[in-house]
């Protein structure tokens, strides 16, 4: 139960987001690129700490926790579903690339790519609708997170008493989901960029204190008493199938295992893997991720931002997951899980293990870093949805005849559309894994052969986009419901299909983009990949040009970058659960992996030609 002390520490918390977005107000109204993208002014760091707040969310740390209490090491394979290490493939090339378009939005960039026919039209209109779904796809996945987290610390009947109208006891988790999304969207809405970067510099500082501390609380439950796990639990590797056997420790972990469909783990790595390259090579989602590399300074600094996401996220989100999952393992008897209909729910063990064992002030602490959490995943991918809503949908409809009194309505006005929407899917989700699952796996699956296409292939248009996309989306939004029991990873190779298909079709439909606007995107972003007739064209122009030679030293940077950032996740677990010789190892394979990034890419990001 939450004492004086800790309800003080999050009104607190709560307060001082309300002050940044007053306080940044001024900043974000002078033009509609303050209010988006920080004037692109924010030096690259705290972008970079912005970004890893905003993907330190609560729905996903909840997540996190439950997979590592079940699976144990082998749970670090399974966020590649994202798959995370597109951080690494964005650091190594994809930020500087996309960055070097100058652009507001992902929407936007597409005409950068295929110019303004009717279809480039068609793919800017595909690319708005894919957003705007996928930032209401994450903002009910962090609606319900929430509600759930926050019904645990503040019971129904703390606050039925001074609420004035009647709440039914199934939308209780609501209730607390909307006060929460209230407060995010209100420094959000006025604060715009400026505004949620600073907060979210703030959330992190809060989440760094509270994983040191749980962290050291899960190190010490560790040496106090025996650890029950099955055998290979403390080791990330794993054979062809998964053969942890909860039986004769908690049972019902067994069935969470089949539930979950990761048995056969050989083949559900191997389709991460194989989803995991293709999403990362089809580059940044247009989501809050891909609004904070538009709002670097340079493209330099835009591929320094997303490197330094991995180093500050990892370490600090996994010192927290472990020390959770420490504290429910060895005390897994005192965490109540037990949900109102008497059925167990893993997903409850953050929570359960905070109500539980953290003192009075940490508490508070803790609970307000996870609010913040869900807050800046909120607020991020809330400005986000604005961005599309009002960059490629209300002022390309409007170009000649916008007022800046209309914008600043149209600002306020479409982010609480956004918020009402993303509250009313969430009442419609079951639970986080739910949303999660079709998230990163059907709906993201959708989006994957276009955007590979539209960065390698000189010839792939602007029809093929539009036809590869929707071919992706639509079998994205009807395969769930037709299929129900099957994991939504297991679709991917359909949806891959159909794209393709989509693709090459809608390409061969219709000309070449026109040559001028091939030949401008070549000499901005000067990709790798099949350009050549286009670079053959420019070379006429220009006889000093050189193609981009570089995708050996990419790949080779990508390897080594997804082998550091690896070590970072899995280098807290082994601290937490005392692995003494894992440690050192993993230290040892990070150090190497460090300096050769120094040498073949730190010290190459100023590099003009070919890269």
């Amino acid at each position: 139960m939450l004492k004086t002390l800790d309800i003080l520490l999050i009104l607190g918390y709560l307060l001082i987001t309300v002050f940044i977005g007053i306080r940044m107000r001024k900043t974000a109204q002078k033009s509609t690129g303050n209010y988006l993208l920080g004037g692109k002014a924010i030096s690259w760091y705290k972008l970079g700490l912005s970004n890893a707040s905003g993907m330190f969310d609560i729905s996903g740390t909840i997540w996190l926790v439950t997979l590592l209490f079940v699976y144990g090491l082998k749970s670090a394979w399974i966020p590649w579903l994202w798959p995370i290490f597109n951080q690494v493939f964005a650091m190594v090339y994809l930020s500087k690339w996309l960055r070097r378009s100058n652009v507001t939005t992902g929407a936007e960039w597409i005409r950068t790519r295929f110019g303004y026919k009717a279809g480039a039209r068609r793919a800017h209109n595909i690319v708005v609708a894919f957003a705007l779904l996928s930032c209401l796809g994450f903002l009910a996945y962090g609606f319900i997170g929430i509600g759930k987290f926050v019904e645990i610390f503040i019971p129904w009947e703390m606050v039925s008493a001074y609420v004035p109208f009647q709440v039914y006891p199934q939308y209780v988790p609501h209730f607390y989901g909307i006060v929460f999304t209230l407060f995010a969207a209100f420094y959000a809405l006025l604060g715009g960029m400026s505004g949620i970067v600073w907060a979210d510099i703030l959330q992190f500082a809060i989440m760094t204190l509270s994983a040191l501390l749980i962290g050291y609380l899960g190190y010490v439950a560790v040496g106090e008493a025996p650890l029950h796990v099955p055998e290979g639990w403390t080791s990330p590797f794993f054979g062809w199938e998964l053969d942890l056997d909860w039986s004769g420790i908690i049972p019902q972990v067994n069935d969470k295992i089949r539930e979950d469909g990761f048995g056969l783990f050989t083949i559900f790595f191997m389709m991460m893997v194989f989803k995991g390259i293709l999403v990362s090579l089809a580059g940044p989602a247009p989501n809050y991720d891909m609004q904070k590399i538009l709002s670097t300074r340079s493209p330099e600094e835009a591929s320094k931002m997303s490197g330094f996401v991995s180093v500050v996220l990892m370490p600090v989100r996994y010192l927290m997951i472990a020390g959770f999952a420490a504290l429910a393992l060895v005390y897994y008897d005192k965490i109540d899980l037990m949900t109102a209909a008497g059925t167990i729910d893993f997903e409850l063990i953050l929570p359960s293990a905070i109500r539980e064992f953290a003192p009075t002030g940490l508490m508070g602490l803790l609970v307000a870093g996870l609010l913040a959490a869900f807050m800046s995943t909120f607020a991020g991918t809330l400005n986000a949805a604005q961005a599309y809503l009002i960059n490629d949908i209300y002022l390309n409809l409007n170009p000649t005849r916008v007022k800046r009194k209309t914008v600043k309505f149209m600002t306020y006005g479409s982010g609480l559309l956004v918020v009402a929407l993303g509250i009313g899917l969430g009442f419609f989700v079951e639970n986080v894994n739910s949303v999660l699952q079709w998230l990163v796996s059907a709906l993201f699956g959708s989006y994957v052969m276009a955007n590979v296409l539209k960065w390698h292939w000189w010839r792939f248009n602007g029809t093929g986009f539009y036809w590869g996309m929707l071919a992706g989306m639509v079998p994205a939004l009807v395969l769930p419901l037709l299929l129900p029991d099957t994991l939504d990873l297991y679709y991917f190779p359909v949806l891959l299909l159909s794209s393709f298909l989509g693709c090459i079709l809608g390409t061969y439909s219709r000309p070449p983009t026109e040559i001028e606007v091939l030949k401008e995107f070549y000499r901005n972003v000067r990709p790798w990949g099949y350009w050549k007739p286009v670079y053959q064209e420019l070379a006429k122009e220009d006889p000093s040009i050189k193609p981009n030679a570089h995708f050996g030293r990419d790949m080779f940077n990508v390897l080594i970058g997804i082998t550091a950032q690896t070590c970072l996740v899995i280098l807290p677990i082994y601290l937490v659960f005392r692995k003494g010789a894992p440690v050192f190892i993993t230290l040892g394979v990070l150090a190497i992996s460090i300096l050769l990034l120094k040498k073949f890419w730190w010290d190459t990001l100023g590099e003009r030609v070919g890269g």
